[in-house]
């Protein structure tokens, strides 16, 4: 028996034990982690090289070494049947107990303990269940000798090793070191990194860092100028101009900096396949679950959406590996109906895709093609089924529009199913939840008899009394009905109106994932968004080039892209509000914890700073779901339901024991000891209203709730907890999806964004200061967030900088002093550097000209509306508590090709950049006048401010085409409120004039005076 100051072992319950010397048996020696000699020796012979608290090193010392060695010969024998007798043997305390030291005591007492008996037979029955779904998973991690086929052996050796557990039964481990003849070739395929990370080169690269310090430093040089030399007789023009230019060029070390280190990566499907689908063998890959939301089927068009549904349902991955959720957040009949009509045209879409593999899947874009659709299809069958196929769809689509039609008009008793009974969603805000699985492993099966992929309709719970938080709450009623219902690792979320245009996108993303050096600290996927339907030059940017193949490929290199909110795939955990397995696991509480704190005090050299422990404290806040996943790891039921009760799990996760079950299912799966018949039912359970109430969803796990844009801030709190993510780009775009292409549907959707970003700068996750201690998130990552919430504010600056052309022209004023030689070198080599740096970006970034302009032209439209509107309305909603109510953007097109781009509806949104735009003409117009009436040598004053003044108007001027339409219709309204402004404001200013000094404004009064005005 050991004394009573030496702790017990952490993973047994064992005492730790004393060395031959009677010291402590000490594992590790940078954290003194309780670990007897025997399970510090287990983990050696199962190839642990780390301590699994701080993940330091193991120091083999010479008294550390195993059990005596046997040599002794082997007879022919495959290496599967080692790695069965190997897993089927191997037992260990760390799989059997993690409690605290507490517990320990009350539970281990004499060897013959029953509830330790009863946990052991309960691990050696749940190895056996394990051995077989392990081994392909835990392939890269088997040394190279086990990864192989029957060979011939010619000799071998075996290492004999008994250890003792609490309830006093010693357990014999045998691993073989196989010295064969030959070295199998799969082994070495299974080492083969699945992607890779492409630098850009350095030719591009170089050149592109040097441009972006001189423009830094001729920058610091030029702003130092403009400051120490004020213009007298135009101070307030000045001061404004200075203010705004120091705002410029904080916003653009902000936006420049991230992109320090861009990156490419490339994928390789083919050694996917060949590590996971096996000839022969179980498939392996992931299983993933797609999520669909929708709320208006009026504006989201039925058919839209479930083009979408086919396009999941008939990607290139097995099918029962792939489930289809879909979130009908406005409980319509309407969304429900086409469903069904969907599934049944999905028993003969699906297998026409996959047999003759085309692209895209979704019907309604594939049919539209106008491709030689014969020239990869050689069998002389496809043109007689692709015909079919079409008139099928035909068919279908008949169906779906008279739906749609049916849907316009609601009966005043409301909805009746088929059955005759009430619809249960007549009410959208006050209505229960609903479940309706229409395909899946034991439903309908395609026309050539295979099975299909699950589709489920989720509808959650409403009630008038409850917040629902949008689509951030039905995205968390999503993720918890999927966990239920069938709990794949990996889940990818995707807009109703965005379909998969790649069917091997999933795979893409498997790559990451799935791949062991790169998938551990992956907490999402990100793929680009791609457009249709939008006009060839992309008037209001709606392609986002800029910020899609430029920004986000920067920020790949530093801590990887944000979320957007649409084609994503995500790590199920990483969502649930677990570190990474990187990170180090939080210590347990321990009854002897005063004994090894002191330990490891003596132990180390020096203590920890205040800074450190301030860091760790703060950590420790971020760590939402308690503790890291590999504390959990291999747990049976017994030790996870103590877990449970110890750790408090409903605290975080709510009410639902099997949903709690699933959430320590790293690798995903629904929990064995569930019944099957019961999961509809606890579906539902997990999908009500108050389920959330006290709890952590939307607060620390899940979707985050608080803004409009739940993407950005929720991508932001799993950065914060020191996850990386990953920017996906296949030659095929991955998915393709509809965009507002008329100017008015453009605006809300950018005072969406702008508002959503005020909302996360004002609230408690702000990126100024949200996990500042702990020191998880990377400062270029930590400038790419503060950018992102705090552009709006350049609203301000921007529409004063912007007017202050016309200004200077009508007061005959300027911002600037008169240029000497060594000012003009300035500002030469500024505006030098800045084309530079945009022509070196456009130049490793593969980016266009054009899409680089519209989206320069945009910056200053959307700056000047939305984004000003947006800091006003997150104000108002901050303090007034008003909640702006957004509508879903429409689908549908105009009948005409790009016919809603010449649709001018009227809102706030016009007037501002409307005024602008007269005012700048005003002031044009009025630089010429006084440039004719003054003659030569008046135009080389007035030509600094018109080229000021049209520079404005180039960048205003896909507006102004936007509200001339296609007719030359302004909406009356906004051409009366800009005038009127216009108008107004140039009065004030000829009778203010405020930025006339005392000096020129007595002068003018005498000359008044003089001549008796």
């Amino acid at each position: 028996m050991m004394e009573s100051a030496v702790p017990p072992c952490n993973t047994c319950g064992e005492p730790i034990g004393f060395r031959e010397n009677r010291e402590v048996f000490v594992a590790c020696y940078e954290c003194n982690f309780p670990v007897c000699q025997d399970c510090y020796n287990y983990e050696l012979i199962e190839g642990g090289k780390c301590c699994l608290r701080c993940s330091a090193p193991y120091v083999r010392a010479s008294e550390n070494s195993l059990a005596k060695v046997e040599e002794v010969p082997c007879k022919s024998s495959t290496t599967a049947t080692h790695l069965c007798d190997n897993q089927g043997n191997a037992g260990h305390g760390r799989n059997l107990s993690n409690i605290s030291a507490a517990e320990t005591e009350s539970t281990i007492g004499e060897s013959g303990n029953p509830i330790w008996k009863n946990r052991l037979e309960s691990w050696k029955e749940g190895k056996n269940k394990k051995a077989a779904g392990k081994e392909g998973k835990e392939a890269s991690e088997i040394p190279t000798e086990q990864q192989m086929e029957e060979k011939h052996l010619c000799y071998g050796l075996i290492l004999l090793y008994q250890f003792r557990l609490p309830c006093g039964e010693y357990v014999a481990l045998e691993t073989f070191v196989l010295l064969m003849d030959e070295i199998d070739n799969r082994s070495a395929e299974d080492e083969e990194p699945l992607s890779r990370t492409i630098p850009i080169p350095p030719n591009l690269l170089t050149p592109y860092r040097v441009v972006i310090i001189m423009r830094l430093i001729i920058l610091g040089l030029f702003m130092q100028y403009r400051v120490t030399n004020p213009v007298d007789s135009a101070f307030g023009l000045w001061l404004t101009s200075i203010i705004c230019e120091i705002w410029f060029a904080v916003s653009w070390v902000l936006d420049q900096f991230p992109k320090w280190s861009p990156v490419n990566r490339e994928t390789y499907i083919d050694r996917l396949s060949l590590r996971f689908e096996r000839e022969g063998e179980s498939n392996d890959l992931a299983a993933v679950d797609f999520f669909v939301s929708t709320v208006d089927p009026l504006k989201e068009p039925p058919l839209i959406t479930a083009n979408t549904v086919l396009s999941i349902l008939a990607v290139d991955y097995p099918v029962e590996k792939v489930s289809c959720y879909v979130s009908d957040d406005g409980s319509a009949m309407l969304t429900f109906e086409s469903l069904a009509e969907t599934a049944k045209f999905a028993r003969k879409w699906v297998p026409f895709c996959k047999k003759f593999s085309i692209e895209p899947r979704a019907p309604e874009f594939y049919f539209s093609q106008k491709i030689d659709y014969l020239k990869d299809n050689i069998q002389p069958s496809f043109v007689k089924e692709r015909r079919a196929m079409k008139r099928d769809y035909e068919e279908y689509k008949v169906r779906i529009n008279a739906l749609v039609a049916k849907a316009q008009k609601t009966p005043d008793e409301g909805w009746t199913m088929r059955d005759g009974t009430p619809w249960p969603g007549n009410n959208p805000r006050n209505h229960p939840g609903m479940i309706q699985v229409f395909l899946g492993h034991s439903g309908a099966r395609d026309i050539e008899g295979n099975e299909l992929p699950r589709l489920v309709y989720v509808s959650r719970e409403k009630r008038p009394e409850y917040k629902h938080h949008k689509k951030a709450g039905a995205m968390n009623a999503l993720v918890r009905a999927s966990a239920v219902l069938t709990n794949a690792p990996f889940f990818l979320n995707l807009d109703c109106d965005h379909y998969v245009n790649n069917s091997k996108a999933v795979r893409e993303a498997m790559c990451f994932m799935m791949d062991p050096q790169v998938g551990r600290d992956v907490c999402y996927v990100q793929f680009p968004q791609r457009f249709y339907g939008i006009d060839r030059s992309d008037r209001y940017a709606n392609r986002n080039i800029v910020f899609f193949d430029v920004t986000m490929k920067g920020l790949d290199g530093v801590q990887g892209p944000l979320y957007v909110g649409n084609g994503c795939v995500f790590n199920r955990q990483a969502l649930y509000g677990y570190g990474p397995l990187s990170l180090p696991g939080l210590p347990k509480a321990s009854s002897c914890s005063w004994y090894y704190d002191c330990c490891w005090r003596r132990s180390k050299k020096t203590s920890k700073t205040q800074a450190e422990i301030y860091r760790d404290s703060k950590r420790r806040d971020f760590d939402a779901a308690i503790f890291n996943l590999k504390e959990i790891d291999n747990y049976d039921e017994y030790e996870r339901s103590l877990l449970i009760s110890q750790r408090s799990f409903e605290k975080t996760f709510g009410l639902s024991t099997v949903f709690i079950e699933s959430t320590m299912m790293e690798n995903g799966g629904v929990p064995e000891s569930v019944n099957p018949s019961t999961l509809i039912k606890e579906a539902i359970h997990v999908i009500s209203c108050g389920y959330e109430e006290k709890t952590e969803w939307g607060k620390e796990i899940g979707w985050i709730y608080g803004s409009v844009t739940e993407d950005i801030i929720t991508g932001f709190k799993m950065h914060c907890r020191g996850w990386r993510s990953i920017y996906c780009m296949p030659p095929r775009p991955a998915f393709k999806g509809s965009a507002p292409i008329n100017l008015s549907d453009r605006l809300h959707q950018v005072l969406r964004w702008a508002l959503g970003s005020v909302e996360i700068f004002l609230s408690r996750h702000c990126p100024l200061w949200y996990g500042l201690g702990g020191g998880r998130l990377k400062w270029l990552q930590r400038l790419a967030y503060i950018n992102t919430t705090v552009y709006p504010f350049t609203s301000f600056t921007l529409i004063a900088y912007c007017s202050l052309p016309a200004i200077c022209l009508l007061t005959r004023k300027f911002i600037l002093p008169t240029l000497s030689n060594l000012a003009s070198v300035w500002f030469l080599s500024l505006f030098t550097f800045i084309i530079f740096t945009s022509i070196l970006e456009l130049q490793w970034s593969g980016v266009g000209i054009e899409d680089w302009w519209r989206n320069e032209q945009f910056w200053v439209i959307g700056g000047v509306s939305s984004h000003l509107f947006a800091v006003f309305l997150g104000f108002m909603k901050m303090g007034g508590g008003i909640n702006p109510n957004f509508k879903v953007t429409a689908k549908a097109s105009d009948d005409s090709e790009f016919g809603e781009l010449y649709v001018t509806k009227w809102t706030t949104l016009l007037i501002p950049p409307t005024t602008l735009l007269v005012v700048n003409l005003v002031g044009v117009v009025a630089g010429f006048s006084d440039a004719l009436n003054g003659g030569y040598e008046a135009w080389g004053s007035v030509f600094g401010k018109v080229f000021f003044a049209i520079w404005v108007i180039l960048h205003l001027y896909p507006f102004l085409k936007g509200l001339m339409g296609r007719q030359n219709r302004t909406p009356t309204m906004v051409v009366l409120w800009s005038i009127l402004l216009a108008s107004v404001f140039s009065l004030l200013w000829i009778q203010i004039n405020p930025f006339l000094s005392d000096t020129d404004g007595s002068a003018s009064r005498q000359t008044c005076i003089s001549i008796d005005c």
